[in-house]
């Protein structure tokens, strides 16, 4: 294993502090399919918050390259959006649902 998959493995379970069933259960809710950038259907966040689901249930050994690269996109996704939060009611923001999507829950 190459010292850029151990250093993406590690920033992503840094990033994603949502264990597997948690991330799952959000996104059955309303709120976790309301927000997000689609084009015509699921959102992006959303299909990388079930992506990320898969991805934490399996062994390390069995990540495959498509795994790594959906990780680093987790990893900077969840980096630069972090940062924007609103300035009043974060726990009721479609900024916290978004993140939510991705794995993230920004008040943990």
């Amino acid at each position: 294993m190459s010292e850029d998959c151990d250093e993406t493995y590690r920033d992503f379970n840094e990033a994603v502090n949502m264990a597997p069933k948690e991330l799952e259960d959000w996104l059955a809710t309303d709120e976790s399919k309301r927000v997000g950038q689609k084009d015509g259907g699921e959102s992006v966040g959303h299909a990388s918050g079930r992506r990320i689901v898969t991805i934490r249930r399996k062994k390390k050994a069995d990540l495959t390259d498509d795994d790594y690269a959906h990780m680093r996109k987790v990893v900077g996704y969840v980096a630069r959006h972090a940062e924007q939060g609103p300035q009043s009611d974060k726990k009721h923001s479609d900024w916290r649902y978004s993140l939510m999507n991705w794995g993230h829950d920004p008040l943990k």
